[in-house]
């Protein structure tokens, strides 16, 4: 049984993974502009089903995108939003 009262830890990855999951993201992102389909709203379908019927195979995105676990591209997402948040109000 889950003991909800308390908090788990999470190892952050290495950097290189960090720089992996950003360059995915990118050129996933382009290849699916690039398609004329809406990235952001691919990206989110994939990311929340698993399903890589949302990635287009243009430019071998499809693959590009499965060589990394989804928490891994969440977790890089969370960081670039939250570091680029704080950055701002600094």
């Amino acid at each position: 049984m889950n003991d909800f009262n308390h908090t788990m830890k999470f190892d952050v990855r290495a950097e290189e993974e960090i720089n992996e999951a950003q360059m995915v993201l990118e050129e996933v992102y382009e290849a699916l502009k690039q398609k004329g389909y809406n990235p952001i709203n691919q990206l989110v379908g994939y990311l929340l089903s698993g399903d890589p019927a949302y990635i287009t195979s243009y430019n071998n995105a499809r693959s590009t995108v499965l060589k990394l676990e989804r928490d891994d591209l969440l977790e890089e997402m969370v960081r670039f939003y939250l570091d680029s948040k704080l950055d701002k109000e600094r």
